[in-house]
């Protein structure tokens, strides 16, 4: 083999296994059977979330998740797939989710979840919690509760003293 096609693949694989590192999520789609509208479709939607989906040839993407330590995920790397890798560890399992729900071609298969290989149908039920925001403000309204219901009792406290004086 031609040592610049040699390089061009150790770039990809290199590609791969940093987007691999970098992404909070990786999930691994097969899109056999979709129209390139419906693919079109799923490709805006994943970048209106900020997530990336590429097809790549799976050998190089077996190369780079083995490179990586994630060799559990070569034996979903079979047939036609495409890996979706997003910053938010919700993002790319929920849109996928979504859109398989309503095309039936779509099949998860599974992914990377900071830094753990897991299967589909934990994809799945990652794909069903809020998003990072989401999150974060519910966290922030279980943290706020104690402090506004201490509020509300001091102020009734003071109200009722007010009343009696």
């Amino acid at each position: 083999m031609n040592k610049e096609i040699i390089m061009q693949k150790e770039q990809v694989v290199a590609e791969i296994g940093e987007k691999f590192a970098k992404s909070s999520s990786s999930v691994v789609v097969e899109y056999r059977g979709l129209s390139v509208a419906e693919v079109t479709e799923l490709r805006r939607s994943l970048r209106a979330e900020g997530v990336e989906y590429k097809v790549y040839k799976n050998t190089l993407s077996s190369r780079a998740a083995e490179a990586n330590g994630f060799a559990e995920l070569t034996d979903t790397l079979v047939g036609p797939n495409a890996i979706a890798f997003g910053e938010d560890a919700v993002a790319p399992a929920r849109v996928l989710a979504k859109f398989a729900k309503t095309h039936n071609k779509l099949v998860i298969k599974g992914g990377i979840v900071e830094g753990k290989v897991v299967d589909a149908d934990t994809i799945v039920e990652l794909s069903k919690l809020p998003n990072r925001e989401g999150m974060i403000s519910m966290l922030l309204g279980c943290l706020q509760a104690p402090v506004r219901d201490f509020a509300c009792v001091i102020k009734a406290v003071a109200d009722q003293k007010e009343e009696n004086a």
